[in-house]
């Protein structure tokens, strides 16, 4: 086989990249070592920025995200009983959208057919060869036969444990990395939310989120030792923890519902400054993590493929590299400020096992200037929203 443009990962990073590839007649083969069913199983982040909406409209792929995505214009941060609106659209002018990564996912796979873009499932054993060539190739494995797919780029969006990341030398490496010392146990179920915006909280036994994916269904967390468990944790317990956590704050009362999903998800920051490397591009989880403080994962993934479709738009429309030249650096300047905005918040809304009573105290004068600070809360609304591109 060969293509244009080799991309490997169908999570929403590769298919929205290799949407707007197929846009301006630019040929793409998009693999993916899971099965489409495996890879729409995934629970993942549920709020989504402009720059993230935008493109699925500017690909026509928008009536289900229009018709069922809840524009928010504001989140609340919460210390104790007191709670603090952010008011993102009186601060800022615009909104985020509520609608799973799920769907999102969905949606692109949905259209892939009927816009020509081509996607293996279950490709396993892939690896990455040539990279630093002008004729870069991929093989994998299906069906117990070795494939290859020739290409003039590859792009890596296969995530954190995929292939792509791997394939570059580890001299050629620049990593940044912070582990947490916690995770967040999460619970997913069909009940109405307590309140019709989100709120990050956080009380004498740490952080707490109330979230939503739509009017019905609801998004719960608390903050966890990493030594736990969700063996540890029956769904009883869980929704009693939320409606001790959310007691005072919420506008209604928490409504329980059996799970369709309970996980334990460990929070890091991290990432690869080396989002080029000969012919390989990297985008999304396989660059760079952010704690799900903040909902920055899916939208710097999204910020990515813009500057790389962008990129590569050039490259094969005007034979113009400045954008395949500039890419690392035009993205990292986003990335990097976002994952201060995710660091700031993680440390702002959690309790740290080490922390010392002074630290503390400053976690509650910070959140009680944010209270009474105009010009914090348009800071946090301005990140929270999503920076310009």
């Amino acid at each position: 086989m060969k293509t244009q443009v080799a991309i490997i990962g169908a999570g929403p990073a590769g298919l929205l990249l290799g949407h707007l590839l197929r846009a301006e007649g630019i040929d793409v083969v998009v693999l993916e070592r899971q099965s489409a069913e495996y890879v729409l199983s995934r629970i993942r982040a549920g709020v989504l920025e402009t720059v993230t909406t935008g493109l699925m409209t500017r690909l026509g792929i928008d009536a289900k995200m229009k018709a069922e995505g809840m524009v928010e214009h504001g989140f609340n941060l919460a210390h104790d009983d007191q709670l603090i609106r952010i008011d993102i659209k009186g601060l800022t002018g615009r909104h985020v959208t509520v609608y799973g990564q799920t769907e999102v996912t969905r949606d692109l796979m949905d259209a892939a057919p009927g816009r020509g873009l081509q996607i293996v499932y279950e490709a396993k054993d892939v690896a990455l060869h040539d990279l630093e060539s002008d004729a870069p190739w991929v093989t994998w494995s299906a069906g117990g036969e070795q494939r290859r797919l020739d290409c003039d780029f590859i792009a890596g969006c296969d995530g954190f444990h995929g292939a792509s990341r791997k394939a570059i030398p580890a001299s050629a490496l620049r990593e940044y990395e912070r582990e947490y010392p916690f995770g967040w146990l999460g619970i997913l179920a069909d009940v109405p939310p307590c309140h019709d915006e989100l709120i990050y909280a956080l009380g004498p036994k740490g952080f707490a989120l109330a979230s939503m994916r739509s009017p019905t269904r609801s998004r719960y967390y608390v903050q966890v030792p990493l030594t736990d468990k969700v063996e540890d944790w029956s769904e009883e317990r869980l929704w009693d923890e939320l409606d001790e956590r959310f007691a005072g704050l919420s506008s209604r009362p928490i409504v329980r519902g059996p799970a369709l999903e309970m996980s334990i998800a460990p929070l890091r920051s991290y990432v690869c400054e080396t989002m080029r490397h000969g012919r390989l591009f990297l985008a999304g989880d396989a660059a760079h993590i952010v704690p799900p403080t903040g909902a920055k994962g899916l939208n710097l993934a999204a910020s990515d493929v813009a500057y790389l479709s962008d990129a590569l738009i050039g490259w094969y429309k005007n034979g113009d590299a400045s954008g395949i030249e500039g890419y690392a650096e035009r993205a990292l300047r986003r990335i990097w400020k976002s994952e201060r905005f995710s660091w700031q918040l993680t440390n702002l809304m959690h309790l740290f096992p080490q922390s010392t009573p002074f630290e503390r105290a400053m976690q509650i004068a910070e959140l009680d200037y944010v209270a009474s600070s105009a010009a914090m809360q348009t800071a946090i609304a301005e990140n929270y929203v999503g920076l310009p591109l």
